[in-house]
């Protein structure tokens, strides 16, 4: 069925929609029946009564079609001609990698310190050669290594630490608690990005580690941290020791010597 044109339609003052008009021409128009619209050919009319059972749409087809139109063209109703994909500049990556470094000089951060170019939740971290990616996302630099065994599971660290969080802000420091921390390895007491870049740490040495969101402290109203993001933490191991369960009458602890 081939459409054609209906430049001569002429509106009718009884019905708000439009309707071709009588003079004897072949188009091709839509009629409505049992609120179902056809397609047909048009044809000659012998009389006024024959053509009124035709009719191009009705009112309220008529108004949903203006709706439609409106708020397409205003750009409310979304359609995949008129989204847009956004495309990253390396303009803005530069943008908001100095805006970083600019927070981080501000809060004095220790040489070597990673820079974070965060776009809304994506997060490309800037590190030197120094660090090393494990498959598990944890980066790690070793500043100072030390001497002795790695820490096992079950065995006592003792160990002090800095935490930052993206721009360099200091979050948590034991020196300045002025007491190490002690932590059993293997019991589920640590963050695990903190347990895997200590695991292998050996006594007296000194490692910035830098944890993504994955193994990262869990966040709420409840906890320390507000959102999920790379925290930063440099620790320096103290010394290992090994613990054995004790047990006198019905009390039993845990003792490391």
């Amino acid at each position: 069925m081939q459409l054609l044109s209906t430049s001569s339609l002429v509106y009718s003052s009884s019905f708000p929609c439009r309707t071709p008009s009588l003079d004897l021409t072949l188009r091709t128009f839509c009629f409505q029946k049992k609120q179902t619209p056809f397609c047909c050919s048009s044809r000659n009319y012998k009389d006024e009564k024959e053509f009124s059972r035709y009719t191009l749409c009705s009112a309220e087809d008529l108004r949903r079609r203006c709706l439609l139109f409106f708020l397409v063209s205003s750009g409310l109703f979304p359609t995949s001609a008129s989204g847009k994909t956004k495309i990253k500049s390396p303009y803005d990556e530069k943008r908001l990698l100095e805006q970083n470094k600019r927070m981080q000089e501000a809060n004095n951060v220790p040489p070597d310190f990673p820079n974070f170019v965060r776009e809304g939740f994506e997060v490309k971290v800037v590190a030197s050669d120094n660090y090393v990616k494990r498959e598990s996302g944890l980066l790690y630099s070793d500043i100072e290594v030390g001497k002795g065994d790695c820490p096992k599971a079950g065995q006592q660290v003792t160990f002090h630490y800095v935490g930052y969080n993206e721009s360099g802000r200091r979050i948590d420091s034991t020196y300045l608690r002025g007491s190490p921390a002690k932590i059993r390895v293997g019991t589920n007491a640590l963050v695990p990005g903190f347990e895997e870049g200590i695991k292998d740490m050996r006594p007296g040495g000194k490692r910035r580690i830098i944890i993504p969101p994955e193994l990262g402290p869990p966040v709420g109203p409840s906890t320390f941290f507000s959102a999920k993001q790379f925290e930063v933490f440099d620790v320096e191991l103290l010394n290992v020791q090994d613990c054995e369960r004790r047990t006198i009458g019905f009390y039993s602890d845990i003792v490391c010597n």
